[in-house]
């Protein structure tokens, strides 16, 4: 994670390619995945970061074919990580990741999450955040509904991924989404959907 540690604000950081083959299959994932609210407090690697983020809405297929579905291929969808170096956004055409805030507001997240301790404590939070304007204009009022089909598809392959990289992950839908957007600096016509904290487990859930 150094080179998160020295990024500046807007500077691109090349993540090493995800893998497509692993020593965990998929329906071992499927059988042991469980919420996890106790975490270590490693950091992630960039590796296992790097693979996270192209679980969940990396480029798997020419021109901008995702690793999630998504309705009429409209991709509302934005990846943001917390971590104690700061905020980035997860950029899928180019696989890598840009510094939107700095310094290290897990404590402010959590606070934002509504109190959960556990959030503060992983070493890093994935954030799915919708503009929903990109569904809306194809498929009017509906495509709402589409985008949040869109945000359950992408997390489920975050959990999933996370479990076969042997790291707890927990789904939090309890925020404050004004509280979330402003601690995290979020651009406008940007909305919170989803976090979900992910580390090595400390023991229990």
């Amino acid at each position: 994670m150094k080179r998160l540690a020295a990024a500046t604000a807007g500077e691109s950081i090349p993540l090493p390619p995800g893998a497509t083959d692993g020593r965990v299959s998929l329906e071992q994932a499927v059988a042991r995945r469980r919420s996890c609210r106790r975490f270590a407090p490693d950091p992630l690697t960039v590796e296992q970061l790097a693979q996270l983020l192209w679980a969940a809405q990396g480029v798997t297929a020419a021109p901008n074919l995702r690793a999630a579905p998504s309705a009429g291929a409209c991709y509302p969808l934005e990846v943001y990580i917390a971590c104690e170096h700061g905020v980035f956004r997860y950029h899928p055409r180019e696989h890598a990741l840009a510094k939107t805030a700095a310094g290290d507001r897990r404590s402010r997240l959590a606070q934002a999450a509504l109190g959960q301790a556990f959030v503060a404590a992983a070493p890093v939070t994935l954030v799915f955040a919708a503009v929903y304007d990109r569904t809306t204009r194809r498929y009017g009022e509906r495509g709402q509904r589409y985008v949040h089909l869109d945000a359950g598809c992408a997390a489920e392959n975050a959990h999933l991924q996370a479990e076969a990289l042997d790291l707890g992950s927990v789904a939090v839908g309890a925020f404050n989404d004004d509280a979330v957007a402003e601690v995290l600096e979020l651009p406008e016509g940007e909305h919170p959907l989803y976090l979900i904290p992910v580390g090595r487990r400390a023991g229990g859930t």
